[in-house]
């Protein structure tokens, strides 16, 4: 049996693209009501519900030679208060001060020899309120489980839920000798494999039901082949980055979109991208850029996790090329148009094939999931992330204080100078925007344009007949437009 402490391939894949440049962790800021709790105060509270996320005190041991995959051992020096952090902003405490912390704090790469996560309490923002900033490397969490372990820190009321104790205090297990890690990691490799052996099997008692499954998952994996081979075209988002970030965001109403939504058609992700692709167009426009038949390509994940395995910690993501036509300036035209492409891209069968690759990433050496890992980074095969993950549509709180809004940051991979992450909380839609500090000097500018694109929308959505139709030819041009 595979250890259950064992990075997956995916989980590892993400510790061999980080670079000086280039941070995998995914991170969020929380804004929350309401004067900020004392820093003894809150290191109490996540103390009292750490038993409930044990990675969290676990970091990285790593197989000599690179003959395995990293194992999750726990920590013998764990130590809380490394980890929560406590700092405030210059008076006034503007928004725009914490945007610069939180770029800075996003900016630091977390050190690998201890658990892989860190949470600062921010006091003094404008408003009587105060901010949490989360960091989270992508080896140990996704977008989708990251949200499960918010439920799980937070209450869902203003009066704390009790929690359940665990029955002795945490005693970390003994560290595995380096000759431990190398036999371990030897022995899963010559064993693991059965599965396969299993699987074949399997093969020979259900050959039509078995067929049939791997028959969708090579045309899944040839579609995404085929897009993945297709360079993205060049544009001033993909330049060498420093190590230094930007980080702002665009408060939105899932409400607006859903309206949106319902009015044109195509679905809640469709008008994120319709919007998402009206900002870059304008944004290039205005910087003397010519847009004309200009697609750029974004790299959307889509979580495969099932309903069983929420709460689960690590990664469960395929992966999506979609196509955002910036050239377009009618924006009726512009959401079918990408709501006709995204339906096609699902029926080909793209995040079936990249769950089959990540997958089969499992049973790769190490030394070449490293080397392939180095390659992609190298690759220009999407313009810039976008990833839209739904959270908890009602409030949460902490020691009381209701969670305002939250925003999600999304690391940027080598030549990538800006990321996209939206998430959903309690009838807000956000965006946060991850930039390179010298690539994106003017991203606020961009949040600028994001916001006029979702007017726009509305505005469309608004003008159209009440039927649930677009406006008259809307369709046909959209469906030319994307061939």
């Amino acid at each position: 049996m595979t250890n259950p402490d064992r990075l997956t391939g995916l989980d590892s894949s993400f510790l061999h693209l980080e670079r000086d440049a280039a941070h995998m962790h995914v991170a969020g800021c929380m804004v929350f009501a309401g004067k900020a709790p004392s820093y003894p105060e809150l290191v109490d509270q996540i103390g009292l519900r750490l038993h409930l996320v044990p990675r969290y005190r676990q970091r990285l041991a790593f197989v000599p030679f690179n003959q395995g995959r990293p194992v999750w051992v726990d920590d013998p020096h764990f130590n809380l208060t490394y980890h929560v952090r406590h700092t405030a902003l210059p008076r006034p405490g503007a928004e725009a001060d914490l945007k610069r912390l939180a770029g800075r704090i996003f900016s630091q790469a977390l050190d690998r020899n201890r658990p892989l996560w860190e949470l600062w309490l921010v006091e003094g923002l404008a408003g009587g309120r105060f901010a949490l900033l989360s960091k989270t490397h992508h080896a140990l969490v996704d977008g989708v489980s990251g949200v499960d372990i918010a439920t799980v820190l937070f209450d869902s009321s203003p009066d704390p839920m009790p929690v359940s104790q665990p029955d002795s205090e945490w005693i970390p297990r003994p560290l595995p000798s380096k000759a431990q890690l190398f036999a371990d990691a030897l022995v899963e490799r010559g064993t693991v494999p059965g599965e396969v052996a299993r699987g074949v099997r399997a093969t020979l008692r259900g050959p039509r039901a078995v067929a049939k499954r791997v028959g969708g998952a090579v045309a899944g994996v040839g579609a995404m082949a085929w897009t993945g081979l297709q360079a993205a075209p060049a544009s001033p988002f993909n330049v060498r980055i420093g190590p230094h970030r930007r980080f702002t965001w665009v408060r939105g109403d899932l409400a607006e979109f859903k309206a949106i939504k319902n009015s044109l058609g195509g679905t809640v992700n469709d008008v994120v991208l319709a919007a998402v692709a009206g900002a870059l167009g304008r944004y290039l426009r205005r910087n003397g850029h010519a847009t004309g038949d200009l697609v750029l390509k974004a790299m959307v994940p889509v979580s495969v996790r099932a309903d069983v395995e929420r709460g689960a910690l690590g990664n469960k993501v395929a992966a999506m090329w979609a196509p955002l036509p910036v050239g377009m300036t009618d924006p009726v035209e512009r959401l079918l148009t990408i709501s006709h492409a995204m339906q096609g891209i699902k029926e080909s069968g793209q995040a079936v094939g990249a769950q089959v690759l990540t997958g089969l990433s499992g049973f790769a050496p190490p030394t070449i999931m490293a080397q392939a890992a180095r390659l992609q980074a190298r690759q220009r095969l999407f313009n810039l992330v976008v990833t839209n993950v739904p959270g908890p549509q009602h409030p949460l709180y902490m020691l009381g204080r209701e969670l305002e809004a939250l925003y999600p940051m999304v690391p940027l991979a080598e030549n990538t100078a800006l990321g996209i992450a939206i998430m959903s909380y309690n009838g807000q839609l956000n965006f946060g925007f991850t930039a390179d500090y010298d690539a994106l000097a003017d991203v606020e500018d961009l949040t600028d344009d994001l916001r006029s694109a979702i007017e726009e929308l509305s505005a469309a959505a608004g003008g159209s007949p009440g039927n649930g139709r677009p406006p008259r030819g809307s369709s046909k041009r959209a469906v030319r437009a994307a061939g």
